[in-house]
């Protein structure tokens, strides 16, 4: 419905049709008939050279976007979805260093300076040797949230996405870059709250009297 609709938003979405009648009413239906609360947050649509990925019943969902003139290779298939199946395995926020906010750098080296300026160690220390350790941290924190710097999930030698990347499009004759992701993990982003359901499953049954 999404790919044949294109809708703005959640909401046209749920206005969309969908055999005969629309996505919202189905959404609901579904909601009274299995007894479980059901809600479309958000939805993304990738063009182009894609891979997949679905941990277990649904909990997490991936779509990776490829810059490639590799996709007809025989391994690009098993290359993508490793590369699907890192983006699952750590919640990663950003694709590369370019893609982090000034805002969220500068805040990440106010943290670290405050940390340093805490601890009787680095008291005499240097100004040029102070900022090399805020760099070598900040390199630590591109580590554990930018996807191309992270290690990749099956490395022997500690071989980072980046490298698995290069190392593969050499492989294969071409080029390839990961042009975007999306990640989704059910439930992420929503307040913790009790909602009761029952009332409004029943509120549901009454209207499909």
């Amino acid at each position: 419905c999404i790919i044949d609709t294109n809708p703005a938003d959640v909401e046209a979405l749920l206005a969309s049709d969908y055999e005969g009648t629309t996505v919202d009413a189905k959404l609901k239906e579904l909601i009274f008939q299995i007894g479980e609360k059901i809600t479309i947050r958000r939805f993304a649509v990738l063009d182009g050279v894609t891979s997949t990925y679905i941990h277990g019943l649904g909990s997490i969902g991936v779509i990776v976007k490829f810059d490639t003139d590799c996709a007809d290779h025989a391994d690009f298939t098993e290359f993508a979805k490793n590369i699907a199946l890192q983006v699952g395995a750590y919640s990663t926020p950003y694709l590369d260093r370019d893609a982090v906010p000034a805002s969220v750098i500068e805040s990440e080296k106010s943290i670290i300076k405050a940390q340093l300026a805490n601890d009787p160690k680095m008291a005499n220390k240097p100004e040029k040797v102070l900022d090399g350790i805020v760099m070598g941290k900040l390199g630590k924190f591109y580590e554990n949230n930018c996807l191309v710097d992270m290690e990749y999930v099956k490395a022997e030698d500690h071989e980072t996405v980046a490298k698995y990347v290069a190392n593969s499009a050499k492989a294969m004759g071409g080029s390839i870059k990961i042009a975007s992701f999306v990640r989704f993990e059910k439930g992420e982003g929503i307040e913790k709250k009790e909602e009761d359901y029952a009332a409004e499953i029943a509120k549901l049954a009454g209207g499909n009297k």
